[in-house]
């Protein structure tokens, strides 16, 4: 009787450890390709992320938005050139310099607005250098490598018939959060692309007033918007890494239930950092 009841606490312990390791090996692999697919989702240029949209968005801003910029450009161009006259004593002093300055900053100005999608892509070829280069840094530091789960099999032996089942249901669970996290990148991830494409088709006006010293204000807000936006990509890559280092853990701790439970709250942690990305980033750089 008790041969059967050995066998049967075997099998018992062979389905809850096969269970376990399934989900959790399902769950390593979902970590390890999130570490691997974010930085070419987040370090995308707006033109290589969706040429089809970007096209679209060009040709608006082109057609429908630079016009108006122009238009803004003419207004705060002829006020500055009213402001710079009357500024010298009413009309009594008029130094011919300030002609050619105005010029100068008319040319600059104009420079601008026709080059303005050079500018703002400039801008994200140069965060999707700095994130490509950390993704390959990252991707190799965060792995889970089969041996972790060997190691938590030996572990997992050791434990009654119960606690494994109860393991096995919680292991299921974090799937289910994966699944949820997965989404929830998806969504942050597409949600910052299509912030880029609404910022980069009003891009024309605010680029329009960057010349002007009463109104730069205005373009410097949206250049520091963009750098906020695009540098989140990178903050968003260093979150996955640190909750893929915490992963790790749960191979290599003594102690599976309470890791398990760890890893649910690192799941929950990295969702709510997710969010967050944004705005650490506009506050990095000091955007609006």
């Amino acid at each position: 009787m008790s041969f059967l009841t050995d066998w049967l606490i075997k099998v018992l312990k062979q389905f809850f450890i096969d269970g376990i390791l399934w989900n959790l090996g399902g769950l390593f692999d979902s970590v390890n390709s999130q570490i691997g697919s974010i930085a070419s989702r987040v370090g995308a240029t707006p033109a290589a992320f969706n040429p089809g949209v970007f096209s679209l968005i060009r040709n608006l801003s082109e057609t429908v938005i630079l016009p108006i910029a122009g238009t803004v450009l003419a207004f705060v161009a002829t006020w500055e050139l009213i402001h710079l006259i009357i500024e010298r004593n009413n009309l009594h002093e008029i130094d011919t310099w300030i002609f050619f300055k105005w010029c100068f900053k008319t040319m600059i100005a104009v420079l601008i607005l026709a080059n303005t999608f050079g500018i703002v892509m400039g801008i994200f070829d140069l965060s999707q250098h700095v994130i490509n280069n950390s993704a390959g840094f990252v991707s190799g530091s965060t792995a889970v490598t089969p041996d972790m789960l060997a190691q938590l099999e030996e572990q997992l032996w050791e434990m009654e018939v119960g606690p494994l089942m109860g393991l096995w249901m919680q292991s299921f669970v974090i799937q289910i959060l994966v699944v949820v996290l997965n989404i929830i990148v998806f969504v942050i991830v597409y949600g910052r692309m299509v912030e880029i494409y609404l910022l980069t088709s009003l891009a024309p006006l605010p680029m329009a007033t960057l010349t002007n010293r009463e109104t730069s204000s205005v373009g410097q807000n949206y250049l520091k918007s963009l750098l906020a936006v695009a540098f989140q990509g990178f903050l968003m890559l260093v979150c996955v890494a640190i909750y893929a280092v915490l992963v790790q853990g749960i191979a290599v701790s003594g102690n599976p239930i309470g890791s398990i439970w760890g890893l649910i709250g690192y799941t929950v942690l990295l969702c709510f950092t997710l969010f967050k990305t944004g705005s650490v980033a506009k506050s990095i750089f000091n955007a609006a």
